[in-house]
Order: C-alpha cells, then sequence, then structure tokens
C-alpha cells in the first residue's frame, strides 16, 4: 500500500498552521489592549458647596446674598475659561435655588445648562455621572449635609463634613478608567 505525499505532510504542518494562528490572535489581542489603555480617559469632577445665600431670608430657599454671588462669579472665572480643551462639560446642581444661582454665572460663560438632579443618592448621582460623561470634566454643586458623600463615593475617600463656614473648597476628583480615584482640595 502507498501513501500519497501530500498525506505524509498534513500531519507536520498542522501544529504549524495552529501555532501561527495563535500568534496571530494573541497578537491582535494585545494590541486591542494596549489601544484601550492608551485611548482610556479619566473623568474629571468637582463637587463645590453652593455659595452663601442670605441669612434670615424668607422662606426655605433663600437667594444667595451680595457674598455668594461675588463667589458664584469667582467660581466662573476659575472654572469658565473656555480655550480649555478640557473645559467643563456639564453642571449638575440641586433644585435649590442657591444652589442653581451659584453654578448660573458658570453656565452662562461655558453656555451650557445646568442640570437639575437630587443629591438625595449620592451613588445614583455619581452613577449618572461617571456612565453619561465618562471621560469629561464635570462640576457638581452639593450642600453641605450631601458634599462628604458625593466625594466618598467618587473617590472611596471619606473625607471630614464641611464647616458652616465654608464656602470657598473646592474638590477634584480624577477618576481613570483602571486604577483608583485621586482627590485634590483646592480653595478659591
Amino acid at each position: 500500500m502507498t501513501i500519497r505525499g501530500n498525506l505524509q505532510r498534513r500531519p507536520f504542518l498542522a501544529p504549524i498552521g495552529l501555532l501561527a494562528l495563535t500568534a496571530a490572535v494573541g497578537g491582535l489581542i494585545l494590541i486591542a489592549v494596549a489601544w484601550w489603555l492608551i485611548t482610556s480617559t479619566s473623568t474629571t469632577v468637582i463637587v463645590v458647596r453652593h455659595a452663601p445665600q442670605i441669612l434670615g431670608g424668607s422662606g426655605d430657599d433663600p437667594a444667595l446674598s451680595a457674598e455668594g454671588e461675588a463667589r458664584a462669579a469667582a467660581l466662573a472665572r476659575t472654572l469658565g475659561d473656555t480655550r480649555l480643551k478640557s473645559r467643563i462639560a456639564a453642571i449638575y446642581v440641586s433644585p435649590t435655588l442657591r444652589s442653581r444661582a451659584t453654578a448660573a454665572p458658570l453656565a452662562q460663560s461655558l453656555g451650557i445648562t445646568s442640570e437639575t438632579v437630587s443629591q438625595d443618592d449620592p451613588r445614583t448621582l455619581v452613577h449618572r455621572v461617571m456612565h453619561e460623561h465618562s471621560g469629561d470634566t464635570v462640576l457638581i454643586v452639593a450642600h453641605a449635609n450631601t458634599l462628604p458623600a458625593i466625594v466618598s463615593a467618587l473617590s472611596g475617600e471619606d473625607i471630614p463634613e464641611v464647616q458652616p463656614s465654608d464656602y470657598s473648597t473646592l474638590y477634584v476628583i480624577t477618576v481613570p478608567r483602571i486604577g483608583r480615584a485621586g482627590v485634590l482640595l483646592l480653595k478659591y
């Protein structure tokens, strides 16, 4: 019985072909992972407390005081540079007048509309921000009682309670796609 020549070669070439195919697939996977790591971006979330409101004002939702209006203008000057590539893409505020008024000068200078959201559940707010604005820079105007929980939900770090007289603290939380979030504390 004679065996044809090409049948004798197939068993020898099959492992080489499988090895080449495995190497090609592995190379494509490495290229895809490298591309994903290189193009992954961080989301930057800036969290501030609303500006000072009129003390003893009428009703439960007082307007900003003169000092508060000046602080809102300072926030707009600090974060409102439209020449930057990574400028504020979205602003989230609570339904209160003081929170909306704090963000209004910045929103106007950037030409965007603030999104009014409930801050009762900080984890839901953070999930929404991270889902809708991945890779962007976002501002959240919070209250003294919600600010620490929002920063904690973003970064995993516990921050001290906000003092009643502290309206100048600005938290910059950088949340990378891979790795741990970083928190930077600034004053404005």
